[in-house]
């Protein structure tokens, strides 16, 4: 059809409309495929987010903390995840009084959609990827920064003050390292000289090193550990996990910009904030662990992808199990102070190798 844009090749729509011969609908069966694919990922979040969320995290923590965790409800607790689905979703929406009902209503629903838009461009294995725009890292820095518009309407929209300053703490934190995340991201984008995801995870295909006959990829997190260092721990201040958890600690300020929320809204925001976990680690296994790469054949993809993002859930969990919290003050000053200076000198650092080895 004149001026429909197709489909890119080996990308997940692609695949589908070839499948289920939605071709011959030009753009139509373009937009069918594409939705197809997106709750074919949005379905694969929240399966893993459903395992994460009730399940994993309590089995987790009652084994760093030497407790014994949910096992009674189904084989090793699993029907946990399908009781407390029922509990919250059961409990009444209780809407505070004075809340400015149209942005109180939408805040929680960014949360979670900010996350999933996301993983649009995340290549997540063989031919498992949405769309690969040339811009694809800074869409995904984008659709992740959405969640910061929904903290702040739910902290303002719920008529309490301390929501407000939860969510004002929230926002000032995910700005204090989101800065320092994406800028040591781009030091990724020197050596690659793409913005484009394909192409960063294709760039560390080739051997770095090879040690006693073994091939050590060319990860990133091999060639630059530093950046990897940097951007693990500016993901999990962004991702709101000790030690930088404070903007939603009770013991700070009643959970924060969430106080006011029930029932199906408080579900949200919970998927929304493990979604988020499984976003970053994503985003940090696409720039500095080769994306889907890994031993054995290319349908493994998904296995190894899947495999990375949840050691990043499981590292964030060590981290609230091991890691007492930061002052807010304290919070911000590593940002501001420590984490943007070291990130801009990583990145003038990685300018300079580059230039030297071009």
């Amino acid at each position: 059809m004149t001026g429909a844009v197709p489909l890119q090749q080996g990308m997940l729509p692609d695949t589908i409309a070839n499948l289920l011969g939605l071709d011959a609908f030009g753009v139509a069966g373009d937009i069918v495929a594409a939705l197809l694919g997106a709750f074919l990922i949005a379905n694969f979040l929240l399966i893993n987010t459903a395992f994460a969320g009730p399940w994993a995290k309590r089995k987790i923590t009652a084994a760093f903390t030497d407790r014994i965790a949910v096992n009674r409800i189904g084989p090793f607790g699993l029907f946990v995840i399908v009781a407390d689905a029922v509990r919250l979703l059961s409990k009444e929406l209780i809407v505070p009084e004075g809340a400015d009902r149209p942005a109180w209503d939408l805040g929680p629903i960014l949360i979670p959609f900010s996350a999933l838009l996301g993983f649009a461009v995340i290549p997540m294995g063989s031919g498992l990827q949405l769309a690969d725009p040339e811009t694809g890292l800074a869409f995904a820095f984008a659709a992740s920064s959405i969640a910061s518009v929904g903290l702040i309407m739910m902290g303002y929209a719920s008529n309490n003050k301390y929501s407000l300053l939860g969510g004002l703490r929230a926002v000032a934190s995910n700005i204090a390292y989101e800065i320092p995340l994406i800028v040591t991201g781009v030091s990724v984008v020197l050596f690659t000289g793409s913005l484009q995801m394909s192409a960063i995870v294709e760039a560390q295909q080739a051997t770095f090193v090879s040690v006693a006959g073994i091939a050590i990829p060319q990860w990133f997190a091999f060639v630059n550990p530093f950046a990897f260092v940097l951007f693990v721990v500016a993901n999990v201040a962004e991702v709101g996990r000790n030690p930088f958890d404070i903007p939603e600690a009770p013991t700070e300020i009643v959970a924060g910009y969430q106080t006011e929320y029930s029932s199906v809204y408080f579900v949200l925001i919970y998927l929304g904030e493990f979604i988020h976990i499984f976003l970053g680690g994503a985003i940090a296994a696409t720039l500095f662990l080769g994306g889907p790469a890994g031993p054995g054949p290319a349908a493994l993809g998904i296995v190894w992808f899947t495999a990375k993002i949840w050691a990043f859930f499981l590292f964030t969990q060590w981290l609230r199990s091991a890691v007492p919290r930061l002052r807010v003050d304290q919070f911000i000053e590593i940002g501001w102070k420590g984490m943007l200076v070291l990130a801009f000198a990583n990145l003038v650092l990685t300018a300079v190798i580059v230039g030297v080895l071009a």
